[in-house]
């Protein structure tokens, strides 16, 4: 039967975190851990890391496509609700291969979908994105400001949150619950965990390489966009903190909830905002260099999160990049070749 047993308030879950070998999955195990949740992990080690599961948690190296190996493990393991992290999230790579994202990003969540129908679990909190909006017309951006996106990843979310509630509309037992992140940075603060990407895209984890003198020069894609230095500016959230939003907004679910949540901290850091704060935290002069606009980057992001406020009553505790940036140089600094699993070149 499931375990819905009450913890200090907190319902004590069975989860089913799907991409939970990756890098904010493996964060919200951790996390779900610490709260006292049963935590099954279910990753195909694609991008993810097997040694970033946590060691309380079960795992299963399964796909989103294998439909039938879920439905085994959501039974097995009597799964109350699902985390589903299982994402292609490499925005010009979508641009190249979009089949790719929505075979994985869209139809996988449907693959998902079918065998929670099946194993009759009807609770699910999706990790979703900004990139749903695409170039919004105001800001900052609220969950009500209308959805254009400008490349095939925001575009395979966006399919997703349309499918969810479709499904929403004509199942009345399940409920879920859409994060739509901003950027998420740092590490886990104890350093037990961190970021480690096959290729690293992501600005900040390339900075603090780049300090180490593992890569070279980090490329700031445009200095011509409308923004005060020209740069892109984005909203960046803790992932500890994005973690915690996931588990507020997985006990609020109710039969029937059909939930959207921004989460960021509500200002935007222009990319030579970042490099500067990166150079202040690790104390080296980190090569840059000027390269080409990347196709769909809009040139500004940041959000509201009022809502989940209001209604969860999270808030951000980081509201700084700096202490973002500390956390993951700590790590960086003591993994400096990541979890140490990749090929040799």
């Amino acid at each position: 039967m499931p375990c819905l047993k009450a913890l200090g308030g907190i319902r004590q879950m069975n989860v089913l975190v799907v991409g939970g070998a990756g890098y904010i999955g493996s964060h919200a195990v951790k996390t779900l851990v610490e709260h006292g949740h049963r935590v099954t992990v279910v990753d195909n080690l694609v991008r993810g890391h097997r040694q970033a599961v946590h060691p309380a948690a079960t795992f299963y190296a399964i796909g989103l496509a294998d439909t039938p190996d879920l439905v085994r493990v959501l039974r097995d393991h009597a799964i109350d609700c699902v985390m589903h992290f299982a994402a292609l999230a490499y925005v010009g790579e979508s641009v190249k291969e979009p089949l790719a994202y929505y075979d994985n990003n869209t139809a996988g969540t449907i693959s998902l979908l079918k065998a929670m129908r099946e194993a009759g679990v009807h609770r699910l909190v999706f990790s979703s994105t900004c990139a749903t909006y695409g170039e919004p017309t105001s800001l900052p951006i609220v969950e009500t400001t209308p959805q254009a996106p400008v490349n095939p990843y925001g575009w395979s979310k966006w399919c997703v949150e349309r499918v969810l509630r479709d499904c929403a509309a004509a199942d009345p037992e399940l409920a879920f619950v859409a994060l739509r992140y901003f950027n998420v940075a740092g590490c886990a603060s104890d350093g037990s965990l961190g970021e480690d990407h096959d290729p690293e895209t992501h600005l900040i984890p390339s900075l603090l390489l780049a300090a180490l003198g593992r890569r070279g020069p980090v490329a700031i894609f445009g200095t011509d966009y409308p923004t005060p230095d020209g740069t892109c500016i984005r909203d960046y959230i803790h992932v500890e903190d994005l973690c915690e939003a996931h588990i507020l907004a997985m006990d609020a679910l109710q039969p029937g909830d059909t939930r959207f949540y921004n989460l960021g901290i509500g200002r935007g850091y222009s990319v030579r905002e970042v490099i500067e704060a990166a150079k202040v935290v690790t104390g080296v002069s980190i090569p840059v260099e000027i390269g080409p606009r990347r196709p769909g980057d809009p040139p500004v992001l940041y959000a509201d999160a009022s809502k989940i406020q209001r209604e969860l009553g999270w808030a951000a505790r980081t509201r700084t990049v700096e202490p973002m940036i500390a956390t993951a140089w700590n790590w960086f600094r003591s993994h400096p070749e990541g979890y140490g699993d990749k090929e040799p070149v």
